[in-house]
Formats: C-alpha cells, sequence, structure tokens
C-alpha cells in the first residue's frame, strides 16, 4: 500500500496555520519576558540572606521542576477557578508558561550569579554603590552572560512545549494543526507541516537571541 502525501490539499486552511504561528509567537515573546523576570527575582531571593523568602522559593522551584507542565496548566486553568479566580484559557497558558519557564530559569541565572567573583561585590560597594545597585549594575548583567546559552535553551523548550496550551483549548498552531487535520483528513501531511513550522520558529528565536546577546554584551559567549 502505497501513500500519496498531498501538501496542497492543505492550502485552503493557511490561514489557520498563520493565526496559530501568530498566536504562538506571542505567547513566547511574553512568557520569555515575564519568566525570566520571575526567575531573576527568584533567584536574587536564593543568594540572599531572608531565610523564610528562600524556603518560599525554594518549594516553588522543586514543585515546578518536578512535576509534569500539562499538570501545572491543568491546575491553573481548572484549579484556581475552583478558588474564585476566573482565567481565560490565553491567560492561564501565558501564566503557567511564565510560571514553568520563571522556575527553570531561576536555578540557571542563580547558578550565573554565585559565579561572579566575590571581588565585583567589593568593587562595587568601594565605588559608593549601594547592594541593589551592585546587584542590578554589576552582577547581573556578567551572570546573564555567563549562562546565556542555557537562558536561550531553556526559552525555546518552553516555546516547543506551548503546543500543550492546545490541550486547554489556546489557539496555538498545535490548535491548528489539529483543527486542519480534522477537517482536511490529512493527518500525516498536517503534523509534518506543523513540526517543519516549530522547527523553523526554533530556529529564528536562537537567532534573535543572538541579535539580542550582540546588543547587550560585549563579548558575546561562544
Amino acid at each position: 500500500m502505497s501513500y500519496q502525501l498531498d501538501f496542497l490539499g492543505l492550502a485552503p486552511y493557511l490561514p489557520h496555520f498563520v493565526a496559530g504561528i501568530w498566536t504562538t509567537i506571542k505567547l513566547t515573546v511574553i512568557s520569555t519576558l515575564a519568566g525570566l523576570l520571575l526567575g531573576t527575582v527568584c533567584a536574587a531571593v536564593k543568594t540572599s540572606e531572608g531565610k523564610w523568602l528562600k524556603l518560599l522559593c525554594t518549594c516553588y522551584i522543586e514543585m515546578i521542576r518536578n512535576t509534569p507542565f500539562i499538570v501545572q496548566l491543568f491546575f491553573v486553568f481548572f484549579g484556581l477557578p475552583a478558588l474564585g479566580v476566573k482565567l481565560s484559557a490565553w491567560e492561564a497558558g501565558v501564566i503557567a508558561m511564565v510560571i514553568n519557564l520563571g522556575a527553570y530559569s531561576a536555578e540557571i541565572i542563580r547558578s550565573g550569579i554565585e559565579a561572579t567573583p566575590i571581588g565585583q561585590w567589593e568593587a562595587g560597594k568601594t565605588l559608593g554603590l549601594t547592594r541593589f545597585q551592585v546587584f542590578t549594575r554589576v552582577v547581573i548583567p556578567q551572570a546573564y552572560q555567563r549562562v546565556y546559552p542555557a537562558i536561550v535553551s531553556q526559552s525555546i523548550i518552553v516555546m516547543l512545549g506551548s503546543a500543550v496550551v492546545s490541550q486547554i483549548s489556546v489557539e496555538d498552531l498545535t490548535f491548528a494543526a489539529n483543527f486542519v487535520q480534522s477537517r482536511s483528513f490529512l493527518s500525516f501531511e498536517s503534523y509534518i507541516l506543523t513540526a517543519a513550522i516549530y522547527l523553523v520558529l526554533a530556529i529564528l528565536m536562537r537567532q534573535a537571541f543572538s541579535v539580542v546577546e550582540r546588543m547587550v554584551f560585549k563579548n558575546p559567549s561562544p
């Protein structure tokens, strides 16, 4: 038995794929920016002297890093409404992705902070900077430069993992693929195209991060 691929049969459904791509891009941009901010705050707390805040961040990080993303997504979408917090599918998807990236990036950024020589802290204090100023102007830039490749990889993983949000009816790229194959019965073609699009998005995302790296850091990491 032979099977003839019919990618032309997907042509009428291209607007659905385009809409799905746009939704995936928006989810990725928002969750990446917010997730890295959350991760930076948690990393700062983890390297501080606040015992209870450190414990709280540790519990959050370990809980997220050791549970499936889809469970976290379902908890936000189905669990929080039971507590009176009403969220749309889009909002739940963004929140779940931010929480997930925040936990993973916190440990990555923490390692970069702890790798910063103590002399950098002392030099900043000698110049009359407060601890907060030393942290934000001296330590964090160096920490990000050290762990930048790991941050890029984790952000791409979150983008690829965003496919799960289709399970709560967020109309992303995977949702579009499911819709198209259910209407056209071209399942093989739909998912080949979807996989190819995700591959292209991952490559473009890595290139975008490389551009940011060249703009922000004077000596980009190899």
